[in-house]
């Protein structure tokens, strides 16, 4: 059975008809063609399909498009503003954190997600949060200086 749908979307709202078993990651594909949104093991258990639900990671797969009904999803499309990179998007990329890519969309928004709560995480807390997240190319060490590179950008005043 299709249902309206309203919710905020990479900051802009968004009204869609949705079935019942639609999932949220299906729907932010197959209906506003956000690319960045992927299907790893379509079970939650590797963070390619991560998305920020008011902020926490979630992963899109196993959620229901009807349970984001009045809440803000976040998308690493809507993380660039004014044709600028987020900081985090820019750290990944100088610190050569995507090997093929796949799986750095999902990393992007953890870390995002983990450096608004804790602007200082430790090296174990960050492989903690990030432990959600699978990288088939073993870049985790990348990954954690990424981390460390935002970290000095966001500190410096740089746009987060």
């Amino acid at each position: 059975m299709k249902r309206e749908l309203a919710f905020r979307i990479n900051g802009r709202s968004a009204q869609l008809q949705v079935e019942d078993a639609d999932t949220l990651l299906e729907v932010l594909r197959d209906q506003l063609k956000l690319w960045s949104v992927r299907e790893g093991c379509g079970v939650g258990a590797c963070g390619t399909c991560t998305v920020l639900m008011d902020g926490k990671p979630v992963s899109s797969c196993l959620l229901l498009a009807r349970r984001a009904e009045g809440r803000e999803i976040l998308t690493v499309e809507g993380l660039s503003a004014d044709g600028q990179l987020h900081v985090i998007q820019e750290a990944f990329i100088e610190e050569r954190a995507l090997q093929c890519g796949y799986c750095t969309p999902g990393f992007i928004l953890s870390v995002k997600a983990l450096l608004d709560e804790n602007p200082a995480p430790t090296d174990d807390e960050v492989r903690e949060f990030l432990s959600g997240n699978l990288c088939r190319c073993a870049g985790y060490g990348d990954i954690i200086r990424a981390v460390r590179a935002a970290q000095a950008k966001r500190h410096h005043g740089t746009r987060v």
